[in-house]
């Protein structure tokens, strides 16, 4: 049996905001102490809000995935619907809406699939993933003005070859997928 963990905060001594783009990033700097009474004068703590990613699934057994072009590698690539948990919204409606907003598809019987932490070493968010299955089409997408999505439907077979080609680069898409391939 595996043994459970014993949590061993560090104490903050001291917490600064020095960044704050409000809803999206805002970045702390901290004197932190270790258990062991070791300081570390400058430690930064990334408050980003939680964010949701779907693994959505047609009536057909086809994947719903769209492809996006990202600024920070400068690149497109195939990706799962994500986006940001909005004030007062619960995982489970941003999943709902993004799905919506983003694909047109919607429906279908949701469950929380996954849960993972961006970089637990200095990011505070967490990044829920919700698995649907029977979604159809219900409408035309709705995209807002920073969004370039185009809605792929892919078989299973094609999306499990974007796995292991690398054509699914980001982290917290390619290994909700690959929890899927592996139990489903």
């Amino acid at each position: 049996m595996i043994e459970k963990l014993e949590n061993r905060a560090w104490k903050v001594l001291k917490s600064e905001n020095i960044l704050n783009l409000g809803p999206w990033l805002n970045v702390r700097q901290e004197l932190v102490e270790l258990p062991s009474g070791k300081q570390i004068p400058t430690w930064f703590v990334l408050d980003f809000p939680d964010w949701i990613n779907v693994i959505a699934i047609t009536k057909d057994g086809d994947f719903v995935m769209e492809d996006q072009y990202r600024h920070g590698l400068g690149e497109t690539h195939y990706e799962l619907v994500a986006g940001v948990i909005d004030p007062g919204e619960t995982p489970l409606q941003a999943a709902q809406r993004e799905l919506s907003e983003e694909t047109g598809f919607g429906g279908g019987e949701w469950q929380l699939f996954m849960t993972l932490s961006p970089n637990p070493t200095n990011h505070k968010n967490l990044s829920y993933t919700f698995l649907a299955t029977g979604v159809e089409k219900i409408r035309e997408q709705h995209q807002e003005p920073t969004e370039d999505i185009r809605v792929h439907v892919l078989k299973r077979e094609e999306v499990r070859h974007l796995l292991e080609t690398g054509e699914i680069v980001q982290a917290l898409h390619s290994a909700p997928l690959w929890k899927y391939f592996a139990t489903n």
